[in-house]
């Protein structure tokens, strides 16, 4: 007579412990931490996949490599951001007793100094692409509290002038003032577009021998 099925036996072992409501805070932190290696991967991977065959230069091995360094960096870092935030989270509530405000924050802010202090492409991207979120939501939050008074008019044509505007009188005139990544693409769009020889790379490819 077969005795039971290993496999079966572990499952049922860990769908067991994954139930124990004493362990929840702790595996919350693991599922955090693999929830953030996949989100950071599903991010980065097609973006670092366009930007690297559309402006950078090199073999396609040098290419591919380029994709999964950033895409392994991103997804490394989210993973151990949220394992950080989480963790810090779970073990100030249960110091305190309950959950407040300030846990969040302060976890947050070890988790950023030590995950995403390192001034890199990935890590510059991200806190920026975070800033302009951040004002956005304060900006409404101040509405919300009675800080500033609700705008009579909607206010966001305003702002994207002042963006649009700001942004190409540094591209222009302090171009090293702007990030890599955004200095080649408005130097695809503004810069490239003033030259070419015959038809082939006026409507056909942005340069000379091109494919």
């Amino acid at each position: 007579m077969a005795g039971p099925d290993p496999v079966k036996t572990l499952l049922y072992t860990v769908n067991n412990l994954l139930q124990q409501e004493k362990y929840k805070a702790a595996l919350a932190v693991l599922k955090g931490f693999r929830n953030g290696a996949v989100y950071g991967a599903k991010i980065r991977a097609p973006h670092a996949l366009v930007m690297t065959f559309l402006f950078r230069s090199g073999s396609l091995k040098e290419k591919l490599r380029a994709i999964l360094k950033a895409t392994y960096t991103h997804s490394r870092n989210l993973a151990c951001f949220v394992f950080t935030y989480k963790g810090l989270q779970a073990l100030q509530q249960r110091i305190q007793g309950n959950r407040l405000q300030s846990h969040s924050f302060l976890a947050a802010c070890v988790g950023g100094w030590l995950v995403f202090g390192d001034n890199n492409n990935i890590n510059s991207q991200i806190n920026m692409y975070l800033l302009s979120r951040i004002l956005f939501a304060l900006s409404r939050l101040a509405v919300e509290k009675g800080f500033i008074p609700q705008p009579k008019h909607d206010p966001f044509p305003l702002f994207a002038t002042l963006v649009w505007g700001i942004v190409l009188w540094l591209f222009e005139y302090y171009p090293h003032t702007l990030q890599p990544s955004l200095q080649s693409s408005m130097n695809y769009l503004y810069h490239d577009s003033n030259v070419w020889h015959d038809i082939s790379d006026f409507l056909v490819y942005n340069k000379p021998g091109q494919r």
